[in-house]
């Protein structure tokens, strides 16, 4: 009995449970319902006032689109009404210079009408005039123009005569020097191969194909090499050979050396272009010192200025009158030894400003001053003796002669000048025009480098693009044509042809 009351209370507290457990799951559940009520209506009215306020911005961007659109719309209009405005004056002008040009019209034929009456009224008093006079001459008018004729004629005959025996009669006189003039010109053309050595260099190369890599992808690699060097490159028809054409030897030299070692390497390419040339430019400068050393050596002159000796290893590069200015001075100098031997004089100093003369020829700048003036101040500038200072500033007869070795000097210098077909004065006169025109052009702002080619025929400006616009540039090409034009004398037409390019240099490390 125990046991069923026992299970039944059991069952009864398991009942109890089970309804307090449904009774508080149903509580939970209410209470989960009005929180998620709660949350979801707080929820709806955030996202209303976020759709508010995002239509409130929509609402101003289309109000401030609207706007714009409506200003751009009345500008646009104010430039119509403007350009209607404008359109009514220039016809308005128009049609007053149509009124204009008609009066002038009239004008004009009135006075063309005068012009013929006045023309037909002087044929008639012309021609009665002339019948006036045949009457009064008894002759007809074109007997009377016979006459005049023959007149003439005789007249004529006997001037011509008259003029042909004062020209046999000035040919007799001038003969020998018309001769000499002759044969003088004949030497000029023999000399002619010499001058052409003098600024084109041949530079040979194995196959036609190397032509193609050397002018580049759109010609990039021959003008790359043309800037760096200021060297004109002509690549033609000419079998396995490519010609370098310059006035100054030493950019000839560098260029080319600068094609050897490219050929030679095989890569050819701007970059490398410059990198070639600014060594070889390098190796040049220490090779014109070494020149320089190894004359004074070979002629036994001791003690000259470092300086000096750059000048004459210079003299290796440039030619004065058609001959190699080096080997002219080196003759000068043997010459100018022997002769002060043979006088009993010191055969070192004639030697020595022998060698040293033409200085003046080869400075960095060109001032205006005669090559033997700029010369003898060189000299003393670098602590020369007088003597010899006075013997290179008085072997042209520029100043006057102290010492008896500058007779010498002078006297060598001709006789190593003198023999035929050694000079040619035309290539100094276009040696200085060449350099006239690059100092023009280096004179102006903004100008880094400048390079005439083709004879003169082309000035080629590089400028910096940090300094210099397009804009510029194009007036810089300008203004250097025009003050070429109105200050120098030149043949035929110099072409004035500006370069500006950039550059972005960046390093990796």
């Amino acid at each position: 009995m125990n046991v069923i009351i026992g299970g039944i209370a059991f069952a009864a507290g398991v009942a109890a449970t089970y309804l307090m457990f449904l009774t508080v799951l149903k509580s939970r559940k209410e209470r989960i319902r009005k929180s998620a009520e709660e949350e979801g209506e707080v929820i709806k009215r955030k996202k209303m006032l976020e759709a508010k306020e995002h239509f409130l911005q929509l609402k101003t961007e289309h109000e401030q689109m609207t706007s714009e659109r409506n200003t751009r719309l009345n500008q646009t209009e104010n430039r119509i009404r403007q350009k209607e405005s404008s359109l009514s004056q220039r016809l308005e002008e128009n049609q007053r210079q149509r009124r204009e040009l008609d009066i002038l019209r009239e004008n004009l034929n009135n006075q063309l009408e005068i012009a013929t009456h006045k023309r037909e009224d002087l044929e008639r008093i012309h021609k009665q005039q002339i019948d006036r006079m045949e009457v009064v001459a008894n002759l007809s008018a074109e007997e009377a123009k016979g006459q005049l004729m023959e007149s003439l004629k005789s007249e004529a005959r006997s001037e011509a005569m008259s003029y042909i025996n004062e020209i046999v009669d000035e040919a007799k006189m001038t003969a020998t020097k018309e001769a000499k003039r002759i044969v003088l010109q004949t030497i000029q053309r023999v000399a002619a191969e010499t001058a052409i050595e003098n600024s084109v260099t041949v530079f040979h190369i194995e196959n036609d194909e190397m032509k193609g890599r050397i002018i580049g992808r759109e010609g990039r690699n021959i003008r790359a090499l043309e800037a760096a060097t200021g060297v004109e490159i002509i690549v033609d028809d000419t079998p396995e050979s490519i010609i370098l054409s310059a006035f100054d030897p030493v950019r000839r030299e560098v260029a080319r050396l600068a094609l050897h070692q490219l050929v030679i390497d095989g890569r050819i390419h701007p970059a490398r272009i410059e990198e070639v040339v600014n060594k070889l430019q390098k190796q040049v400068e220490e090779e014109v010192v070494e020149v320089g050393k190894r004359t004074a050596i070979d002629l036994g002159i001791q003690g000259l200025h470092p300086e000096l000796l750059r000048i004459i290893g210079k003299m290796k590069y440039r030619s004065s009158y058609g001959q190699n200015l080096l080997q002219h001075s080196r003759e000068v100098a043997n010459l100018s030894a022997i002769m002060a031997s043979e006088l009993g004089l010191n055969a070192k100093s004639a030697k020595r400003a022998g060698l040293l003369h033409d200085i003046g020829k080869v400075p960095d700048d060109e001032p205006e001053l005669p090559h033997a003036i700029l010369g003898m101040k060189l000299a003393e500038r670098y602590k020369e003796k007088p003597d010899v200072c006075n013997a290179i500033g008085a072997h042209h007869e520029e100043m006057e002669m102290n010492t008896l070795i500058a007779p010498i000097v002078q006297v060598c210098d001709a006789i190593s000048g003198s023999r035929p077909g050694a000079r040619r004065e035309v290539v100094d006169a276009y040696l200085k025009r060449l350099k006239e025109l690059e100092s023009l052009a280096l004179s102006y702002p903004g100008v880094t480098k400048t390079f005439a080619i083709q004879a003169g025929r082309e000035l080629r400006v590089i400028v910096g693009s940090e300094k210099v616009s397009d804009a510029e540039a194009e007036s810089l090409s300008y203004d250097i044509a025009k003050k070429i034009q109105d200050e120098m004398t030149y043949p035929g037409q110099v072409k004035i042809t500006v370069i500006r390019e950039t550059r972005a240099i960046s390093y990796a490390k």
